[in-house]
């Protein structure tokens, strides 16, 4: 199984702080200056959601960001010219849902399945994917596309997530595994679920990094979090609650991406401050 030595860097000397962004919101441009601002305040890896019209697993703060995304064109066309375009030196991972993978390469006249679209993501940049909607047992094509260019392939542990169907994710996943912190959809929370440990301690046996998501909103948090042993910390709706007010406020987006850095860097020395913490015996989440 392939590993991408982008992701497995960002891993390297400590936890991960990756924040997502949905792709195109609410602009093309704009979008860019948020992207390049996060990298800016000290992002790991960044995971950029390519919009798809029935984001399931979302929570409605990231199901209008996609709404608005969608409006603004966002096709995965213009999503790869974007990721072309960007300025940044950190791995990207491309979040969508199946069916827009699937159906690429028959949308540009060829044959539908994984490779095509996994093929134009490796030439662009994308470093690997996680796609929410896509089981373990039937994720077998994908994989092997991404095993052929170079890719990762995450899948999201939920805290309810196990027997035959954790083992299946197990076996196939690699970069990292996306740990739910908590059961539903995503959206900001202002506490940390006690479930995180569980999950955190049921995936112990894998040699993987396990990074936690749904629900950070702040640098305490992620302190919390990395100091009870997780490996990276994953945040999307409280970034996307900011370019959410400035597109309501119509304001600047210079202003917008320096409040976007801003919180990057606070929830990036989270993350800092939870490793400098680590320690078998703690017990803070």
């Amino acid at each position: 199984m392939a590993e991408n030595e982008a992701i497995a860097a960002a891993f390297a000397d400590g936890p991960a702080f990756i924040p997502y962004l949905a792709v195109g919101d609410p602009s093309y441009e704009a979008s860019k200056a948020y992207v390049e601002a996060l990298a800016e305040g000290g992002a790991d890896i960044i995971e950029l959601g390519l919009p798809f019209s029935e984001p399931i697993a979302e929570g409605p703060t990231i199901q209008n960001a996609i709404v608005r995304a969608l409006k603004g064109g966002m096709t995965p066309s213009k999503f790869f010219e974007f990721v072309e375009e960007l300025d940044v030196d950190v791995p990207l991972v491309c979040m969508t849902y199946y069916n827009l993978i699937y159906q690429y390469g028959r949308s540009r006249g060829g044959e539908a399945g994984p490779e095509a679209f996994v093929k134009r993501a490796a030439e662009v940049g994308i470093s690997g994917f996680v796609v929410p909607d896509l089981p373990a047992e039937e994720a077998d094509p994908l994989r092997e596309a991404c095993d052929k260019h170079g890719l990762d392939l995450v899948f999201i542990v939920a805290p309810t997530t196990e027997g035959e169907r954790l083992e299946g994710m197990m076996d196939r996943v690699s970069g990292y595994v996306y740990v739910q912190a908590r059961l539903g959809t995503t959206g900001a929370k202002t506490d940390v679920s006690d479930q995180t440990s569980q999950s955190l301690a049921r995936l112990s046996e894998w040699d993987v990094p396990k990074a936690v998501g749904f629900g950070i909103s702040s640098g305490d948090q992620a302190a919390r979090i990395v100091a009870n042993g997780a490996d990276g910390i994953i945040v999307g709706s409280a970034l996307v609650d900011i370019v959410a007010e400035g597109a309501d406020s119509d304001r600047p987006v210079d202003e917008t991406a320096a409040q976007l850095e801003m919180k990057a860097r606070e929830l990036a020395d989270g993350t800092h401050e939870g490793a400098a913490r680590q320690s078998p015996d703690v017990d803070t989440v």
